[in-house]
């Protein structure tokens, strides 16, 4: 699942984890409600539920986009930067 937003985060919270009981996990699930609430400003919340994610070996690694990766081989190719 590619969680993006707060209102994404509360849905993975929802699902299978390692362990529900874990302080980091709970204070995760406790600031993405409080940022849906808007008592807490998402940019917490969801550093919370990140962290909660990688300790649990949750976090997958993205590949580049299409646009990036145009991008460095376009660099490589020229050794300098585009500007």
């Amino acid at each position: 699942m590619v969680v993006s937003s707060i209102a994404d985060a509360k849905k993975a919270l929802g699902r299978t984890w390692e362990n529900k009981e874990a302080p980091a996990y709970l204070d995760a699930v406790r600031l993405v409600d409080d940022a849906i609430a808007g008592i807490c400003r998402p940019e917490v919340a969801f550093q919370a539920f990140t962290l909660v994610a990688a300790r649990q070996g949750m976090l997958k690694k993205r590949r580049p986009s299409a646009a990036l990766t145009m991008f460095d081989n376009l660099w490589s190719a020229n050794s300098s930067p585009p500007y």
